[in-house]
């Protein structure tokens, strides 16, 4: 027997889920789980009913995935929690909610939900959203197979404090972010720059050109010779396909 999942209440109603969500079927005893609405919250939970009937063992763990929101992305999530939980619920039929009191991020498999990858996937998203990606590119992960998120630091690259610390992360984006930009329509990516973490979105390939492109520009090399690197080597990778 599982424990019932609480919500807790807050002072605004934009954590609301999507309308089809709220069409809740009443089921048998003998079902897993079933979707509810609080009316006080807006939140959507699962409350786990008992059940007799003989099913696999499953650790808690493997069925529901709880992703921590920094402060900073708090607003963020609230005013797209619509985007975030549409494609969660309706397309990959699993049961998602906003824990206002653990300010985390809780998704779990139903008995509806077709393939349990699809847990890790929608953990993929939510976590991308959070890492600071758009929701549209975030989505990406949820329709493709082979698109992944590496996060590293620029003290990973090379150690660096005060003024030079600052100057690196400048080189990174560029006047008006043109250095981002340009490394993001070359390597075919996407990168956010968060204070001294970088994270990127893409393909296993695409990602390490732009790391290969960020490394460099972290230990000093001018953005021309960067530009003109990534360049060639994507042409010769255009060749190639």
């Amino acid at each position: 027997m599982a424990s019932e999942m609480e919500t807790t209440n807050i002072s605004t109603d934009s954590f609301l889920p999507p309308s089809a969500s709220k069409k809740t079927k009443k089921r048998s005893a003998n079902d897993d789980a079933e979707m509810q609405i609080d009316d006080a919250t807006g939140i959507e939970g699962a409350k786990i009913q008992n059940t007799n009937a003989p099913k696999a063992k499953r650790s808690k763990n493997s069925e529901v995935r709880k992703l921590a929101v920094p402060p900073h992305r708090y607003s963020s999530l609230k005013e797209h929690w619509l985007k975030i939980v549409t494609p969660i619920v309706e397309n990959m039929q699993l049961q998602i909610r906003f824990n206002t009191k653990a300010k985390n991020v809780e998704i779990r498999i139903s008995p509806e939900t077709p393939d349990i990858s699809y847990l890790q996937k929608a953990a993929d998203f939510v976590k991308a959203f959070l890492c600071g990606f758009d929701v549209d590119d975030a989505l990406a992960l949820l329709r493709l197979e082979d698109l992944f998120v590496e996060s590293f630091e620029i003290k990973d690259v090379k150690t660096l404090k005060g003024d030079h610390m600052s100057r690196a992360i400048g080189r990174l984006a560029g006047k008006g972010g043109r250095t981002k930009f340009t490394i993001e329509n070359v390597t075919k990516t996407r990168i956010v720059l968060a204070d001294s973490k970088i994270h990127v979105l893409g393909s296993y390939q695409n990602i390490q050109l732009a790391r290969r492109a960020i490394c460099n520009l972290i230990l000093g090399s001018p953005p021309s010779k960067v530009y003109g690197n990534l360049r060639s080597v994507a042409s010769r990778l255009s060749e190639r396909l």
